[in-house]
């Protein structure tokens, strides 16, 4: 007798980081931003420029168990809206600075610690913290700190969320403990500020490309690449590098 394959989990892309993944009748949020098109303020000086609206309208998403966030200080990953929509959300997942600073439901995880929710149906959830990196080597002490997470449950597919994280060696190390990742979910668009001789501060496509080879991911959903002017790459450069790679086929762009 044939096993069963596991359920695709759905992933739904709202612009720039924000996915809404049901994973075992969980229903979990990638870092909500929802605010407007316009400057926004970092809080160490300088702003980003969103210039796009997404898609999500929070009043319509229904219910969230849990919001994953990779991290709380900039505005690309957290805006207002964001911030009034973790009043009503019964668990905030996110750094263990960020944690402190939010207050409320949101719980600190440092990578590799773990947390177990149960579905619905009664399926065990661990949603891992992982290492992320958001910028070259040493570069935590200017953009902060940052994780991304892994989601299993026994016979479902394994769902790695990256967080803003520009290093391959970060994905390497993640790979060793949980490859091969059924879906990533990857935060790309090559995003750049000027900050370390205008170096990456998240993944190009080209890398992104070469961390899905890593990972050994079946399919991979991009998210953080568009909406905002410090985002470098977007949809046409990640075609062209998971095509330069014979990746195609395991791309998902809505």
């Amino acid at each position: 007798m044939t096993a069963a394959v596991p359920a695709v989990p759905a992933v739904q892309v709202f612009g720039g980081p924000t996915a809404l993944i049901e994973y075992a009748g969980l229903r979990l949020l990638t870092d909500p931003t929802f605010d407007a098109p316009g400057e926004y303020p970092l809080p160490r000086g300088g702003a980003l420029v969103k210039t796009h609206p997404g898609s999500a309208d929070p009043a319509t998403l229904g219910p969230i168990d849990a919001v994953l966030l990779s991290h709380d200080e900039h505005p690309d990953n957290l805006d207002r809206s964001g911030r009034t929509f973790l009043a009503d959300v019964p668990l905030t997942l996110t750094t263990v600075g960020g944690a402190e600073r939010l207050g409320g439901t949101a719980k600190g995880l440092a990578p590799w610690q773990s947390v177990e929710l149960t579905g619905p149906a009664g399926d065990q959830v661990t949603i891992t913290a992982v290492p992320a990196q958001h910028g070259p080597d040493g570069c935590e002490p200017v953009t902060g700190e940052v994780i991304g997470f892994v989601l299993t449950a026994p016979g479902l597919p394994v769902v790695y969320v990256s967080g803003d994280n520009a290093s391959l060696d970060v994905v390497s190390g993640i790979a060793e403990r949980f490859a091969p990742v059924d879906t990533a979910v990857l935060f790309a668009g090559a995003a750049r500020t000027g900050l370390f001789d205008n170096d990456l501060l998240t993944l190009d496509s080209t890398r992104a490309a070469e961390a899905t080879r890593i990972l050994g991911a079946r399919r991979v959903v991009p998210v953080h690449f568009d909406s905002w002017a410090h985002f470098t790459e977007g949809r046409d450069a990640l075609l062209t590098a998971f095509a330069a790679a014979g990746l195609s086929d395991v791309l998902e762009l809505a």
